[in-house]
């Protein structure tokens, strides 16, 4: 698949938020899912980071590691909407925000279950933080197919912006994650 059409099923998949130009519409189901990973600074760093680290790995990591984080972080926001509370969650979140940029920083790879557990770990904590701001007179449902789909997206960014790059670039990779993990400190300080 080229960069280009990487780029432009992205696109696509951000372009019902951009739609409702105006407010109001954003308090209720697709475009409210949509726009909460997208809204929130440690989300979207977080989301973004495990793209790029996906990328910078190898063999079944690849696709293990984002499909893992979306697939818990829908179960967790099930669980969410029934309205489990995580202690720290807050804190998790900001934990997830530092350690993956870390590890996109470090270029670490781990053995595969050591990735999926600590990238399932994670996305519990912002699949629940999803659920439980679920809106007022939202489809749980819609909410999800947006927080899942702007989620997948933001992975596929990441990862497309690694595999395409030239190998030159990896630098530029490691120092967002640097600016990622450092973020994430301070979310976890503040």
């Amino acid at each position: 698949m080229t960069l280009k059409r990487i780029l432009g099923a992205v696109a696509l998949l951000l372009t019902p938020a951009l739609a409702f130009a105006h407010p109001g519409h954003g308090d209720s189901g697709l475009v409210a899912g949509i726009s909460h990973p997208i809204g929130g600074l440690d989300h979207l760093l977080a989301m973004v980071a495990v793209g790029l680290w996906a990328a910078q790995q190898q063999g079944a990591a690849r696709w293990a590691l984002p499909c893992t984080f979306v697939g818990t972080m829908l179960i967790g926001g099930l669980l969410g909407f029934e309205g489990l509370e995580l202690p720290a969650l807050e804190s998790g979140i900001a934990a997830s925000v530092l350690a993956l940029g870390l590890a996109v920083a470090l270029a670490v790879r781990p053995p595969l279950v050591m990735a999926v557990v600590a990238t399932a770990v994670f996305a519990l904590f912002h699949g629940v933080a999803h659920g439980l701001e679920l809106p007022d007179m939202s489809s749980p449902w819609a909410y999800a197919a947006g927080f899942v789909a702007a989620t997948a997206a933001l992975h596929a960014a990441g990862y497309a912006v690694v595999r395409f790059l030239p190998r030159a670039a990896a630098p530029l990779v490691r120092l967002a994650g640097a600016a990622s993990a450092v973020t994430g400190a301070w979310l976890l300080a503040g």
